[in-house]
């Protein structure tokens, strides 16, 4: 058989092996005990479909796509060895917007092949051109928006004006209606460009009014729209393997969103659309019930003794700790624990971080095992036979508002129920609200011990406290 008539069978047969990688790499990642495995599963088809594509006879300049590769690859490697942790989903969203500028860039130069090359754009292309446009720009704009955000870069706070859902469906349907007339006269550039910038400008108004605690849940939706954007770019290039990829990475994107908006009992449409943090919440939702209480405070000695006399510990590990980078010295304060006989466990809130996964990830940073991590539905009947529950930099996923108090923000976000353990040491800065702006009920319990400081400074002087116990 000629070599040429056996390629192209072999490349979609690559491809199909590439994709079958992708689903139980996708599989494995649903777990901190197989998620290292999943990756390198997932890395190598991709490997195989790059490789595949590569020898695809419509690949003209090899010279180029490998000075191409070769800057990408070590941007991308400087960028995964400088990024901290806390910052993975800055990094998550900068990605998505350069798959969505990719997706886009696409588009448009099949757009101007078939202007310049090919003639009459066929219907269908039409149609792919001005739906991978629209999502990439969007993608694009909206991921840089985000990372700005989060970055800190500009203010975290929703931004609203006047009319302004208006303003973007009157944008939604320009371009709708602009796509009609590019459809009926597909050589038009002048509304082909005016499509993009709509694109683009859309992106950053999808953004604009999202506060900074409900920006990571916007760059999951982002992560969606970028596998979509990938997809439509494969339609637009006939290239199953794109398809495939896109409509992965598209679906995975808007389950991680739901995951996001169950764990804090919030609608899509409500993160997307209600300037969450932009109105005065913090003593206003909590009303009279924390004023004029008590709050109890304890130093190192006093912590490390309730610990280390314990017969059972849960450490609830949040956002503090992760910006303290205090894992590792969560991880020996543990292991002294454990040497006394106290039995630790950790419970893991799904957005005790920015993102699903984050506290997991950190943790396993420090070696922590695996079977000592519960997810809040396992830890939450352990609490009522806990002795102390250690809460380390999180706030709102503990705050016993969310169960009684209905003019709450947070009502009826599921938490990890640390009240309920016979004694809960929180380590944190100050009295601070968290993400949400809603004072923190947890704060002023009577069994609730407050230890102020730095979430690496106070666990390192635990440590060596709980030391001298032995």
């Amino acid at each position: 058989m000629n070599i040429n008539e056996f390629l192209p069978s072999a490349i979609e047969l690559s491809y199909l092996i590439a994709a079958g990688l992708f689903i139980v790499g996708l599989k494995k990642l649903g777990s901190p005990a197989t998620a290292r495995q999943g990756n390198l599963i997932a890395s190598i088809g991709m490997l195989i479909a790059i490789v595949s594509t590569l020898l695809h006879q419509g690949v003209l300049n090899y010279g180029m796509i490998l000075i191409g590769m070769s800057v990408g690859s070590v941007i991308g490697a400087i960028m995964a060895y400088r990024v901290e942790m806390t910052a993975m989903p800055q990094m998550v969203g900068l990605l998505n917007g350069f798959g969505g500028a990719a997706s886009a860039l696409v588009a448009i130069g099949e757009f101007w092949r078939y202007l310049h090359q090919a003639g009459d754009i066929p219907l269908s292309e039409t149609f792919t051109i001005i739906v991978s446009v629209l999502i990439g720009g969007i993608t694009f704009t909206g991921s840089l928006l985000a990372y700005v955000k989060l970055e800190g870069l500009i203010t975290g706070k929703p931004i609203t004006y006047a009319l302004q859902q208006p303003l973007n469906l009157s944008l939604l349907v320009t371009f709708l209606v602009g796509s009609g007339l590019l459809i009926a006269n597909p050589h038009d550039t002048g509304i082909f460009l005016g499509l993009t910038i709509i694109s683009l400008v859309l992106g950053v108004l999808f953004v604009l009014p999202i506060g900074g605690a409900d920006t990571p849940v916007v760059i999951s939706l982002l992560n969606s729209f970028s596998g979509l954007a990938a997809s439509a770019a494969g339609f637009v290039l006939s290239n199953n393997m794109l398809i495939i990829a896109g409509a992965l990475v598209g679906s995975s994107g808007i389950i991680l969103t739901e995951i996001m908006c169950k764990a804090m009992n919030r609608s899509l449409a409500n993160v997307l659309f209600s300037a969450f943090g932009s109105g005065k919440t913090a003593s206003d939702a909590v009303g009279d019930s924390v004023q004029d209480k008590t709050v109890r405070s304890i130093d190192t000695e006093e912590g490390a003794m309730m610990l280390g006399y314990a017969r059972s510990v849960v450490i609830v590990p949040g956002y503090g700790m992760a910006v303290a980078q205090a894992q590792h010295a969560v991880r020996e304060l543990a292991d002294q624990l454990e040497r006394l006989g106290v039995d630790v466990k950790y419970a893991i809130h799904p957005v005790a971080g920015r993102m699903p996964g984050h506290m997991n990830v950190l943790l396993a940073e420090a070696n922590v095992p695996y079977p000592q991590l519960y997810d809040m539905e396992d830890i939450n009947p352990e609490f009522d036979r806990t002795d102390v529950a250690l809460v380390i930099g999180a706030n709102d996923v503990v705050n016993p508002a969310a169960r009684h108090n209905e003019s709450s923000p947070i009502y009826g976000m599921p938490i990890l129920e640390v009240d309920r353990a016979q004694h809960t040491i929180v380590i944190k800065r100050g009295m601070n609200a968290g993400f949400s702006g809603v004072e923190n009920e947890l704060f002023y319990k009577e069994k609730t011990m407050m230890l102020f400081g730095g979430a690496k400074d106070v666990v390192a002087h635990l440590v060596s406290a709980v030391k001298e116990l032995n």
